[in-house]
């Protein structure tokens, strides 16, 4: 089904410097160099209707995700659609992808001779809106379709750059440009230098979400977990994230951050808005399937590195309905053990291994404990070697609704839903200067944070919460990242 570019074009492009970029797909797959483009098999008759499409990958992946366990490209050859893949920068943030986007996409439009639809998974689509909008690439593209985009950022990047992720994430190599431009915060300030641009309505964008993370122990699992708090979600993006406000939702449907890019997913879904006919009179239409976008206090976290043994702690509520401890670990042979308050050891740890965008390359060590007993709960861990690691105790309770994090300006505030809640925190704020990353513990007044006035940077802070009512502690985690720009202006929710 992959096939070479025929003697002639291969011809051109040695004719034409403007196509010499242009690869031809071989036995094995491309070398996902930055900036290398492929153009797929022509099918044997193409309607003049049919715009080509250009497949853009999303974080830490090239081209090959189209077509590697993936029948989007052959379902598309299939139905009769010129196509076009290109690899980015895998873990580089929009404005780099998006000038090298740019300059590509000039150059397929060229090879064509007409306007190319881009079909875009993930980070693809944000990508993609830079390239048209900040880098002039608009006049060369009918329309964009975004597959599960992070438009507003994931809230598993601010999970990343937090203070208790760190010591995985940097092992992990989950550190980059890409996922730190993915931080809420930041992405905050990239819709405010996108959205009112002038540029920005000369495409129209057309968005898919999805709302499934998969069964225990599945790649995306624990993601969907944690997102859960976020409101529906597809294991690495919120549906809430999914959307632009003045895009068109096409669907939001139960595919997983993977299905929602394979072609027997979701091309009959978009398939007719690649066509020169495609009536776009609905381009500003807001989003009409709704989802849960409030946040809750779900998940209690901790992280380190050790050498021998370690313990963690966890307190569970008596309103606990279910309890999941994730511990992400950069070693397959973590030995753990859990125990009850009564000190009963009897769960077993299921392990996996991340394949999502974020902590790719962790092992997951995942149980799930239905009605557990309130109280001290003990995980115990133990290594022949140096270990980083990550622990995600995610809460099924009715107390997840009892605190929210509001943030105003330059202060974070804590509010309590009950009046009989009493709780302490401890707040933590990450930023990076000069390269380097600054942490320190900030004192709080009045259950509130104000920011130090630090310059231009993102800034992760981590709040950790222990709260009482009635003699029963709660425990819980909130991770928030706003961004400052040169002027001291905040973005962020």
């Amino acid at each position: 089904m992959i096939k070479k570019i025929s003697m002639t074009v291969l011809a051109l492009f040695l004719l034409l410097p403007s196509w010499s970029q242009a690869g031809s797909f071989g036995k094995g797959d491309p070398s996902g160099v930055p900036g290398q483009w492929y153009v797929g098999t022509t099918p044997s008759y193409v309607a003049p209707s049919k715009h080509p499409i250009l497949f853009v990958h999303g974080l830490n992946s090239s081209s090959n995700t189209w077509w590697n366990e993936n029948n989007m490209y052959d379902t598309a050859y299939q139905n009769g659609y010129e196509t076009a893949f290109i690899d980015l920068y895998p873990t580089k943030n929009m404005w780099d992808n998006g000038a090298l986007l740019s300059q590509k996409i000039r150059d397929i439009y060229n090879y064509y001779g007409e306007k190319v639809v881009v079909v875009a998974h993930s980070k693809g689509g944000i990508d993609t809106q830079s390239a048209l909008v900040h880098y002039g690439a608009y006049p060369y593209v009918a329309r964009v379709i975004t597959l599960s985009t992070p438009h507003y950022g994931s809230q598993l990047a601010d999970l990343a750059y937090s203070s208790w992720a760190g010591w995985l994430t940097g092992i992990l190599g989950s550190k980059n440009d890409a996922t730190y431009s993915l931080q809420t915060g930041y992405m905050s300030y990239f819709r405010s230098e996108t959205d009112p641009h002038p540029n920005v309505n000369r495409n129209p964008i057309y968005t898919f979400g999805g709302t499934k993370w998969g069964s225990f122990g599945s790649s995306l699992y624990w993601g969907g977990l944690y997102l859960r708090a976020y409101g529906s979600n597809d294991g690495a993006v919120t549906v809430s994230s999914s959307r632009l406000p003045y895009g068109t939702e096409l669907r939001v449907g139960d595919w997983n951050h993977f299905t929602i890019k394979e072609g027997s997913s979701t091309f009959n879904l978009f398939k007719n808005y690649l066509n020169e006919a495609t009536n776009t009179s609905e381009f500003n239409a807001q989003s009409v399937v709704e989802s849960n976008d409030a946040e809750n206090a779900a998940s209690f976290v901790r992280g380190g590195e050790f050498n021998g043994k370690k313990q963690e702690k966890v307190v569970v509520e008596e309103e606990a309905q279910s309890v999941t401890f994730d511990w992400i670990s950069n070693s397959p042979s973590s030995q753990l053990i859990l125990k009850d308050p009564g000190q009963k050891a009897n769960f077993i740890f299921k392990v996996k291994k991340d394949e999502s965008e974020y902590f790719n390359g962790a092992y997951h060590h995942t149980v799930t404990v239905q009605d557990p007993t309130p109280g001290e709960w003990t995980i115990e861990a133990s290594s022949s070697s140096a270990e980083k690691y990550l622990l995600n105790v995610s809460f099924e309770s009715s107390m997840n609704d009892a605190l929210s994090i509001h943030v105003a300006q330059d202060e974070f505030s804590l509010k309590a839903k009950d009046s009989q809640l009493r709780f302490k925190t401890v707040m933590t704020i990450e930023y990076y200067k000069d390269g380097k990353l600054k942490k320190s513990k900030v004192k709080t007044k009045n259950d509130s944070l104000k920011l130090p006035k630090l310059g231009e940077g993102v800034y992760n802070v981590t709040i950790d919460i222990e709260g009482s009512k009635d003699k029963n502690t709660i425990q819980r985690t909130f991770i928030k990242t706003i961004y400052v720009d040169d002027s001291g202006k905040i973005y962020g929710q």
